[in-house]
């Protein structure tokens, strides 16, 4: 037993080294040493509190904790987000309308600061510290982001204001149950026995040989993957084009979802949304572009409204971390042998969220440089929104004869 002078020096001997519960049964069988008054004398000497030890005189008499763990299932301080069940749901609501990227990918990124986003959450009636608001965002898969060496021009004075405009467009469209698809081209894949980046499992020295470098001729085939990406159903759409990127080539290949998938999954479309980049083979500066979208909706026979995200930002649109990211993914070391390769390996890829990719290939030619005319664009039923008419845009079918 000893003196209290002795016990409260093996107490401190050995709290660095115990855990919560062998502390508390350490304090319960000194106390039980002790015999009439111990509990209390332990609780004086060792700070911790008298329901402590007893509760660890219960476990000595009848084990009560399952082996590996310090606590009883569901013992200890209840989370914050447990006793506050709309916590999460106001945090991301703050978030959401500025997040980049996508919001099941493994990473997400927001540009409000933590203290900022604290302080919001204490207006709307919550008790949360900046902490807490960190540890939640991470549980999320959100990260905070930094400045990196990545400049891409001088940012557009309203690009957080387009980016809440594509969110409640995306949003209204999709709790109408109304397609909304997010486009865009992967980077073209030079085809053949080329290294393709990272790195899969092979016996030791089995690894595939490839060319020595990556400066073919002119001749050498190149894929063009066009992605679409139905943020409503996970799924994602690929059409392989062997030919040119362009404009004519991404309305086809919407085309293409739309007779796969699209017109099957939305019998009842009265109108399709689609955000894209503000550049390449679907910029808001292309003319064929826009000539083919009106195509398209005269034989849909629905509006069709697009919405582009501001220079600079593509990196955000969805297509790229929704479906882009896990196809490089899935098919990261692996050669681009031919096309049926890329077809194969794209079909493939899956996700744990549920992620479905179709793939097909185009081996159609697409003409270079195919000029629109001033009457063309005249004849397009296009209605520019009042926010940004050169970004968010509806193009409507034309108006059948009388």
């Amino acid at each position: 037993m000893g003196s209290d002078a002795e016990i409260r020096k093996r107490f401190e001997r050995l709290s660095p080294v115990l855990d919560e519960r062998t502390l508390r049964l350490f304090a319960a069988a000194e106390a039980d040493a002790v015999g009439y008054g111990g509990v209390s004398r332990l609780s004086r000497i060792t700070g911790l509190a008298r329901s402590t030890i007893v509760r660890g005189q219960e476990e000595i008499a009848r084990p009560a904790v399952p082996e590996g763990r310090v606590r009883r299932p569901g013992a200890g301080r209840k989370r914050t987000c447990d006793i506050d069940p709309t916590l999460v749901e106001d945090l991301e609501a703050l978030v959401e309308p500025l997040s980049r990227g996508d919001p099941r990918s493994p990473l997400r990124w927001t540009t409000k600061s933590i203290r900022t986003l604290a302080a919001a959450l204490r207006k709307k009636g919550h008790t949360v510290s900046h902490r807490l608001v960190w540890t939640t965002l991470r549980e999320l898969n959100y990260s905070l982001q930094a400045n990196r060496k990545m400049e891409e021009g001088n940012q557009h004075a309203d690009r957080d204001a387009q980016f809440e405009h594509i969110n409640a467009e995306v949003a209204r469209a999709i709790g109408e149950g109304e397609p909304v698809i997010s486009v865009d081209t992967k980077k073209r894949e030079l085809v053949g026995n080329y290294k393709n980046e990272g790195r899969k499992w092979h016996q030791k020295g089995d690894a595939p040989r490839v060319e020595g470098h990556d400066f073919p001729k002119p001749d050498v085939p190149r894929a063009f993957p066009y992605g679409i990406y139905d943020l409503a159903h996970n799924t994602g759409h690929v059409t392989i084009g062997t030919d040119h990127d362009t404009g004519q080539f991404a309305v086809a290949s919407i085309r293409g979802w739309w007779r796969a998938e699209g017109g099957r999954l939305y019998l009842k479309a009265k109108r399709l949304l689609i955000t894209a980049d503000g550049g390449g083979s679907n910029g808001y500066r292309l003319r064929l572009w826009k000539h083919e979208l009106q195509k398209l909706a005269d034989q849909l026979r629905i509006p069709i409204t697009v919405c582009h995200f501001p220079p600079g930002t593509s990196k955000w649109n969805k297509v790229e971390h929704r479906l882009f990211s896990f196809i490089s993914t899935n098919w990261r070391g692996e050669p681009l042998v031919d096309y049926e390769t890329i077809v194969r390996l794209i079909a493939n890829t899956t996700t744990t969220t549920g992620l479905h990719v179709t793939c097909r290939l185009d081996r159609r030619k697409y003409l270079v440089g195919k000029r629109i005319s001033d009457a063309q664009m005249k004849a397009i039923q296009l209605v520019k929104d009042e926010f940004h008419g050169e970004w968010n845009y509806t193009i409507h079918p034309t108006p059948k004869p009388s």
